[in-house]
């Protein structure tokens, strides 16, 4: 008698709203936080500097990446096809993220910087671990360690850009933070939606 291999774990379709609920919050809050200031340069200025205590309506972008943080760790809950360690990840980059909307930069100066590295470096490197030998799509080797390279190199980028070691001697540093944040909320989004579909292709056994 063959044993009976008990179901694959499901994303939840609750997953998806949490999923879509990052990018909105990150991308949105930048967008509308940028747009009531009176003068921002987007492509020098960083995001938290949206969220600082001297800025017209500060509560803008700190409910944005509160709302991506919230997301993280609700999408990672409910990610159960893949490993835990990638969920973790996912999980403690969602938890940095609303540390940093708690922790203004020009008030908790270190302290923000120690929670946004955390989150930057969590939320760039869970993807690698969200393989699973033999498997195919969003969870094969390849597909898994090519989305941590691509956003680990748009970090690597990002703090190149804000230590002034680029050729522009930092120019861009608003924008290489854009790229590599846009990119860590929308990964997740990209996963549940490949999941979701691959589950729903595959003819019950």
């Amino acid at each position: 008698m063959t044993p009976t291999r008990a179901p694959e774990p499901t994303v939840p379709a609750w997953a998806v709203v949490s999923a879509v609920a990052a990018p909105v919050g990150m991308i949105g809050g930048w967008t509308l936080a940028a747009a009531l200031q009176g003068t921002f340069d987007p492509v020098l200025e960083t995001i938290s500097a949206l969220a600082a205590s001297d800025v017209t309506a500060p509560w803008v972008m700190t409910a944005g990446l509160a709302l991506t943080g919230v997301a993280h760790v609700a999408t990672a809950a409910g990610l159960r096809p893949l490993p835990r360690l990638a969920r973790a990840l996912h999980a403690v980059g969602g938890l940095a993220t609303l540390a940093v909307a708690a922790l203004p930069v020009d008030a908790f100066s270190h302290p923000h910087g120690v929670a946004a590295g955390i989150g930057f470096g969590a939320l760039a490197l869970w993807p690698g671990a969200a393989w699973r030998p033999g498997a195919s799509g969003v969870r094969r080797r390849g597909v898994a360690l090519g989305a941590a390279g691509v956003l680990t190199g748009l970090l690597v980028l990002f703090v190149a850009e804000l230590q002034g070691a680029t050729p522009d001697g930092g120019a861009a540093t608003g924008l290489t933070e854009r790229l590599v944040a846009g990119a860590q909320a929308l990964w997740p989004l990209v996963v549940v939606v490949a999941l979701r579909r691959g589950r729903r292709s595959t003819p019950d056994a």
